[in-house]
């Protein structure tokens, strides 16, 4: 039987820390053909020299481009776009950060849960994304993360919670031509690749979540994003603190503006209703405000997270 045929899509900047367990880990595969191609994001530490050698070491299975610093987002959306431009025999399409480890099993588990949810719509765009392992710079365990979800995970949550963690993210070869036939107009509006990979999907798909962790989700002084640990009442605080400090104000609006710019055409009449009353509404005073959020479609998973998203509705700041 024939392996499944998995393009890992890895963007690295000055990781040269971690980034030799993580190249092991990738080609360590098992039931997998696994084909790495690598972006380095402009590194000014020794990882270009890290990857030119593996590069070097394993030239059938290792491609390397250095490109200009576009930040994780805009090295991601490249990935993508060298994905599609680079022969068709690639089944599946994963995402890899520079400082994680995998278990051997990571990507078959992902294409064998894919493939027996697939085998009624062959042609739906599908994405596979997981719990994580998180652990610290040691690689000892701290908790998993995220939550299991507790409702479904459909345009509805999409449009204003990740639940995608990017490093899990495996994709078939529909959501990859979804993405890349309604690009961004300004990818600066996406928050990032992951979250809009969720979010397509989401519209236009299924969403597949495994609840058992195959990564370890390493946590470090130079994480560009991590994993959340901590009590619920910790993270309450530290989205409250975040509230008032005016961080991440609007960019649930831009994106969402983004999202039904893109793909106003072919959505469902009922999501494009909702995202335009979702946005509509965002522009009146607070009394419109408060009378909608009490009936919004659109949901957070945890409790805590939902009464958050409507207080930052209310005030005008999603």
């Amino acid at each position: 039987m024939k392996e499944p045929a998995v393009l890992v899509l890895l963007s690295t900047f000055n990781g040269e820390k971690y980034i030799e367990e993580q190249l092991k880990s990738v080609l360590s595969q098992k039931g997998v053909k696994v084909v790495l191609v690598i972006r380095d994001d402009g590194s000014r530490d020794s990882t270009i020299d890290i990857l030119k050698r593996y590069h070097n070491t394993h030239n059938e299975s290792v491609y390397l481009y250095v490109g200009e610093n576009l930040g994780a987002r805009g090295s991601f959306f490249e990935l993508m776009k060298y994905a599609l431009s680079i022969e068709s025999n690639y089944d599946f399409f994963s995402f890899c950060d520079q400082d994680d480890v995998w278990g051997q099993n990571k990507l078959y588990q992902a294409v064998n849960l894919m493939n027996k949810d697939g085998n009624e719509e062959q042609e739906v765009p599908m994405m596979y994304c997981s719990v994580t392992q998180m652990v610290d710079a040691e690689l000892t365990s701290l908790t998993r993360w995220p939550n299991i979800p507790a409702k479904s995970l459909t345009l509805y949550n999409a449009l204003i919670e990740n639940m995608a963690v990017g490093c899990t993210i495996v994709i078939n070869r529909q959501t990859l031509n979804l993405i890349s036939k309604f690009p961004p107009d300004d990818p600066s509006k996406v928050i990032m690749h992951d979250w809009w990979v969720y979010l397509c999907v989401s519209a236009f798909g299924r969403v597949i979540f495994d609840e058992e962790p195959y990564i370890l989700y390493r946590q470090h002084n130079n994480n560009l994003l991590g994993g959340k640990t901590g009590s619920i009442f910790e993270k309450a605080k530290i989205r409250i603190c975040r509230y008032f400090k005016g961080e991440y104000y609007y960019i649930r609006r831009y994106q969402a503006r983004e999202f039904l710019s893109c793909f106003y055409s072919v959505m469902d009449p009922q999501d494009r209703q909702a995202i335009e009353q979702f946005l509509d509404i965002l522009n009146r005073n607070w009394i419109f405000r408060v009378l909608y959020i009490g009936r919004t479609p659109f949901f957070r998973q945890s409790m805590i997270d939902n009464l958050i998203f409507k207080l930052t509705y209310i005030t005008g700041k999603v």
